[in-house]
């Protein structure tokens, strides 16, 4: 089967519990030495995991827990310093939690659909910047998914995009780059957390100098941290539309190996390493690549 993501529009996105696709419509997305002195890193003893959040499951630090994630072998990945996520959407409670993290910018990558659905609420202080990845708004049939594989190819489809599309190689350049000169915490999210956040993810990981397997782990968290959300929507799915439906769906819902590993081995077959597709593919300076390492890993 040929997926086209622009074609089919095949996106399933979890936030709050609530399947946001046509589906549940029809039930009713340079070097260090010039690095700005105002970059500084939190002491590592001193920042705490990433607090759960029940109203956004999948908010959490792209550094780990604990010490943070082993980077370069003899250091870890700074906490506190990027987190990722779902549709900002919290509670009262969550919203009180989340201020206290002193975020300094959110950076919503969803197009402008997801955002009139769930617009983002964020605590006071926090800056607004929304970096649509892909092209075109995430809305269309999904009536040509016919069984698990088509979807599952669609999500595989989706990561290889994130290499071989140029509008979508563009809006990744413009989250590094600014993640990069964003002074303090930042967050960036799409709607579920999962697909253009785990991307962004698994590239800071791998400037860092994280191990696959490790990045792959932290990609597959997804499964863990939304597994209630998850669950609501196949039974919203089974009584609506019956387990045959909900069997096609499942795959879109979650995060599985393959997904990622299709983008991997697209960037690896096009330009050869994570260094040639941010210098080649994106167009980063080598500066931005500098600072973003500088940020990221403990010294």
């Amino acid at each position: 089967m040929s997926v086209s993501w622009r074609r089919t529009a095949v996106v399933v996105a979890l936030s709050g519990g609530l399947l946001v696709s046509p589906l549940l419509g029809n039930l009713a997305g340079g070097e260090l030495s010039a690095l700005p002195a105002a970059v500084a890193k939190p002491s590592q003893d001193q920042v705490a995991d990433a607090p759960r959040l029940a109203s956004v499951d999948n908010f959490r630090d792209v550094a780990g827990t604990g010490a943070g994630y082993d980077a370069q072998g003899s250091h870890h990945v700074n906490k506190g310093v990027f987190y990722r996520s779902n549709a900002l959407t919290p509670n009262d409670a969550d919203l009180a939690t989340l201020t206290g993290l002193h975020v300094g910018t959110a950076f919503d990558l969803r197009a402008s659909g997801e955002i009139a659905a769930k617009p983002d609420r964020l605590p006071t202080g926090t800056s607004y910047v929304n970096i649509s990845i892909l092209s075109g708004d995430l809305s269309g049939s999904m009536g040509n998914l016919t069984s698990p594989e088509a979807a599952r190819e669609a999500m595989r489809a989706l990561n290889r995009q994130f290499v071989t599309g140029a509008y979508e190689r563009a809006r990744f350049a413009d989250l590094l780059t600014q993640l990069a000169d964003q002074q303090g915490p930042a967050v960036f999210h799409c709607t579920a957390g999962k697909d253009r956040t785990g991307w962004t993810s698994y590239l800071l990981l791998s400037l860092a100098g994280v191990d696959q397997q490790t990045i792959m782990n932290d990609y597959l968290l997804t499964n863990e941290y939304s597994a209630k959300s998850i669950a609501a929507t196949l039974a919203q799915i089974t009584a609506a539309k019956g387990a045959g439906a909900a069997a096609v769906y499942q795959p879109l819902l979650g995060v599985e190996a393959s997904f990622l590993q299709a983008g991997i081995d697209q960037l690896t077959a096009d330009y050869g390493s994570v260094d040639k597709y941010l210098k080649d593919g994106l167009g980063l300076r080598g500066q931005t690549i500098e600072q973003l390492k500088h940020k990221l890993i403990q010294k």
